[in-house]
């Protein structure tokens, strides 16, 4: 797809590189099992998301860092030809890249995560100022979280500020986003044990704006910044890893409501994407081109109907 005149998004925050095995269940202490399958995959919430928004037509720029070992090479070179624009990604020398070890048992549908942390580096440099001036919707995650909302929150005339709100934060607020997407969960782990309903007010009483609350198999609730609500049922698809589905969600709405969908439609078509990509043990290689989500939707009509109240 041509991206030219496709609106400029970046995505800010982490970069990983994810050794992946599935296996049936997790291993006893000193077990050997054989693996179903074993792969290396780029991660992170923010440079997937990157990686799922320019797979869908848009020009698409992240920000970041990695180490000046062999897996930041891999990592920037994955996003690099997925077509994302990494020329704001700060290589600190000496320092080793964000890398995960990941177990899927594919008894349980669960997965185990090991993670060695990533290198943190100073967001507010000039080339970064000057991508976030040119993008339509900024996109970031538990790392890209404060520098970013500390750098645009005085200035009029920014761009969109999604949130991926999956991760606890101290000090966190949802004020000043134009998109607050956390998991279910998280708002419980905020807000204490309420209605999904009442959930979703906390969280809007907070942000001001939008929120979308993902909810594993029983798709994403929505509340629209003027206060409508619905429910909009995920897809069906045979499942091989749920790894990075969130992250993959998260890439595809800022997509579709860059491209000027309404936010229920943005949502139906987000769940289809996440849906997709779960086909695969990572998860970024079974994200669909936008002929084959076309396809997919076609198909399913009736499916992933929102029922707002």
């Amino acid at each position: 797809m041509n991206t030219d005149f496709a609106p400029l998004l970046t995505f800010v925050g982490a970069a990983t590189l994810d050794a992946l095995a599935l296996v049936p269940r997790y291993p006893a202490p000193n077990e050997r099992l054989v693996a179903a399958e074993l792969a290396y995959a780029g991660g992170g919430p923010a440079a997937t998301a990157a990686v799922v928004a320019s797979r869908l037509g848009h020009r698409t720029a992240f920000v970041g860092a990695v180490g000046s070992d062999e897996e930041g090479e891999r990592i920037l070179d994955g996003l690099r030809s997925e077509g994302v624009d990494t020329s704001a990604v700060v290589v600190v020398p000496g320092a080793r890249s964000g890398a995960s070890v990941v177990v899927v048992a594919s008894a349980t549908g669960t997965r185990a995560i090991s993670n060695r942390p990533l290198p943190l580096v100073d967001l507010a440099r000039p080339e970064v100022t000057e991508l976030l001036s040119e993008s339509t919707w900024v996109h970031v995650d538990h790392i890209g979280w404060r520098p970013i909302m500390e750098l645009l929150r005085p200035l009029s005339g920014r761009p969109q500020i999604s949130y991926d709100g999956g991760h606890q934060v101290v000090g966190f607020t949802a004020a000043d986003l134009d998109l607050y997407a956390p998991t279910v969960e998280a708002l419980d782990a905020r807000f204490g044990p309420l209605s999904t309903q009442d959930l979703l007010r906390a969280a809007q009483n907070e942000s001001g704006s939008a929120v979308v609350a993902t909810d594993g198999a029983q798709g994403s609730h929505v509340l629209d910044a003027d206060g409508r609500e619905a429910h909009v049922t995920s897809f069906t698809v045979d499942v091989v890893s749920t790894l990075g589905a969130g992250d993959v969600f998260h890439g595809a709405l800022v997509a579709g409501l860059a491209f000027g969908a309404p936010l229920v439609e943005a949502v139906r078509r987000a769940n289809a994407v996440a849906a997709l990509s779960c086909r695969a043990l990572d998860g970024r290689s079974a994200v669909p081109y936008p002929h084959e989500l076309a396809d997919f939707l076609a198909a399913r009509p009736d499916a992933a109907v929102a029922a707002t109240h």
